[in-house]
């Protein structure tokens, strides 16, 4: 079903250039939109498909408003990329309208959970004693709720997701297919060859307005429980270890691991493939590039990147730190070069 310009940017505002009747049927990529498709430009670098691009109607930022113009009806904003995921957002509302919901005859539920006549349950969900799903949550095929735990309003669960017992999900969280919240922490103590399991007593408690990607796992606390704050976004194929905790609005890329009782700040990202190792803590506002190892508390935000070759422990540790001096030992390389280069010159003068 097409939506007009203008009932676009009656919804979301922006200034539209351009006819407001303009119907357009599907958001698309610039380069492969097509006439009755809007598309977005973020930056300038980009302003040369303008020219290329079919689409019908592109979200431009003002420095490229007038070259857009000149291709296609345009509605101006001063964060294009903003407005496309707010565009995103509005565009799956008016389209795929939820049924109304319902608690499926299949579902199995405790008596004493409490489902609010708002909620939606699927069939085959299994959810556990003393469970409490609150208003606008949508609890997906074969999700497992075990006992005590509590999803907030508006929060969706998608099929097979498992919420171990006394876990709490926020508000208008998203968690995809697959995801575990609540399995037990890597805890055993060794004993004569063999390992001794410790009984996991925490739990996971998550924040409002996260999403988590699918297959993603979050362990439940040894004692205290891990926490996981509002806003957080996590990828796909992420192993969270236990007593873990994550601030507000970090993002972790897909196939990353932190290892227990470490501390992530707020407003972090740690790129696909990262690991952070276990009783770290990183402060607020620390970026850790794909693929890299964090070994070390990080004391200051900031982008860090760090990937070493395995090697013997002995080895590596003395690689390391020789590798830590490389840059002072270049600098001192640096001026044994200049005080030679200048007692060649004075040898060589007449």
């Amino acid at each position: 079903m097409s939506r007009s310009l203008d009932s676009i940017v009656q919804a979301l505002g922006g200034t539209l250039v351009g006819p407001a009747d303009t119907l357009i049927r599907r958001l698309a990529p610039l380069t492969t939109a097509q006439p009755d498709e809007l598309a977005f430009v973020a930056q300038a670098r980009y302003a040369s498909q303008i020219q290329t691009t079919q689409a019908g109607a592109l979200i431009v930022p003002p420095a490229l408003q007038d070259v857009a113009a000149q291709r296609a009806a345009v509605i101006v904003t001063d964060d294009p990329y903003l407005y496309y995921a707010r565009l995103s957002q509005w565009w799956r509302a008016e389209h795929d309208a939820a049924d109304a919901p319902a608690i499926h005859p299949m579902a199995s539920i405790h008596p004493s959970a409490v489902i609010d006549p708002g909620a939606d349950v699927a069939a085959f969900a299994v959810i556990g004693a003393g469970v409490v799903v609150s208003s606008g949550a949508r609890i997906g095929a074969h999700v497992v709720l075990g006992r005590g735990a509590r999803i907030g309003a508006g929060t969706w669960l998608y099929p097979r997701v498992f919420i171990g017992e006394r876990c709490v999900v926020g508000a208008r969280c998203i968690l995809h297919p697959g995801v575990v919240i609540g399995a037990d922490g890597f805890g055993f103590a060794p004993h004569q060859g063999q390992w001794v399991k410790i009984e996991q007593l925490g739990a996971v408690c998550i924040g409002d307005d996260v999403e988590i990607g699918a297959n993603t796992c979050i362990d439940r606390g040894a004692l205290d429980d891990t926490v996981i704050e509002d806003g957080v976004k996590l990828d796909n194929l992420i192993q969270i270890g236990h007593n873990v905790r994550i601030g507000a609005h970090t993002a972790i890329a897909g196939n990353a691991g932190v290892a227990g009782s470490t501390t992530i700040g707020a407003h972090c990202t740690l790129g696909g493939g990262a690991n952070v190792l276990g009783h770290l803590t990183l402060a607020d506002k620390v970026h850790i590039s794909a693929v890299s190892v964090v070994t070390r508390s990080i004391r200051e935000p900031g982008q860090y990147t760090g990937i070493f070759p395995i090697d013997d422990n002995a080895n590596w540790e003395k690689n390391a730190a020789s590798l830590k001096q490389l840059n002072r030992l270049r600098q001192r390389l640096k001026l044994v070069e200049q005080a030679l280069e200048q007692a060649h010159h004075k040898k060589t003068e007449p």
